[in-house]
């Protein structure tokens, strides 16, 4: 691998001030769809094979909550992934088998004594990071045994939200702009072009596996995201 490059994917990068603004709104988007839904509603599937919704929300916490920490851990290394190469996999070689992760999240959100407080610890926490938002600085951060400029970090969590909120399977929907660069995540990983007969949404979801291909539509073959 030279640079952020990655065989196979198309280089994508996004300024900080613009990934800034997307994750902020996204995060607000998520939260709300998230306040929306009863204990019991919480306790229902998600798209995500394994999960609860209650699962996804302490998931996307733990996420929000490790962006924040990557605040602090500037480098003046140049970056070693991009916005698209980030999702090839994690250089370091850590166990891809996602049934571990699954049972510890369950264990993990069990410990609440109702779903909607895990739903208010994840406010808590996105409260935090929309306040470090205002106080973005350019430069490199390590991340998970990768370098990434601060714009391409922000911009893997509005995909990140963005998928999950889906994952939710409830009414309210991402925002167009964190919709809009999920997929252009997505086309970059995978090559090339989603379906363009597919709205953002559908793009996504049977891009990533959520829901089948449509009958008539040819599916991406190679995309090697895990969601």
């Amino acid at each position: 691998m030279g640079g952020t490059a990655v065989r196979g994917i198309l280089p994508l990068s996004v300024p900080a001030d613009d990934a800034a603004a997307l994750l902020r709104d996204q995060v607000a988007a998520f939260v709300a769809a998230c306040s929306e839904l009863t204990d019991l509603e919480l306790l229902a599937p998600a798209r995500c094979h394994g999960w609860s919704r209650v699962d996804t929300v302490v998931h996307v916490r733990l996420g929000l909550e490790e962006l924040l920490a990557a605040w602090v851990a500037r480098t003046a290394e140049p970056a070693t992934r991009d916005a698209a190469s980030y999702w090839s996999g994690h250089p370091d070689g850590r166990d891809e088998d996602p049934v571990p992760h699954i049972l510890w999240l369950r264990r993990t959100a069990s410990a609440y004594t109702r779903p909607a407080r895990a739903v208010h610890h994840l406010k808590v926490v996105a409260g935090s990071l929309t306040a470090a938002l205002d106080h973005l600085a350019a430069g490199c951060v390590a991340f998970q045994g990768m370098v990434l400029s601060v714009g391409d970090l922000l911009a893997t969590w509005v995909v990140e939200l963005a998928v999950h909120q889906l994952d939710l399977d409830v009414e309210a929907p991402p925002t167009p702009g964190a919709l809009a660069l999920t997929r252009r995540t997505l086309e970059a990983v995978a090559g090339g072009p989603l379906p363009a007969g597919l709205d953002d949404s559908q793009a996504v979801l049977v891009a990533l596996g959520r829901v089948p291909w449509p009958v008539g539509v040819e599916p991406v073959t190679h995309l090697p995201v895990s969601l």
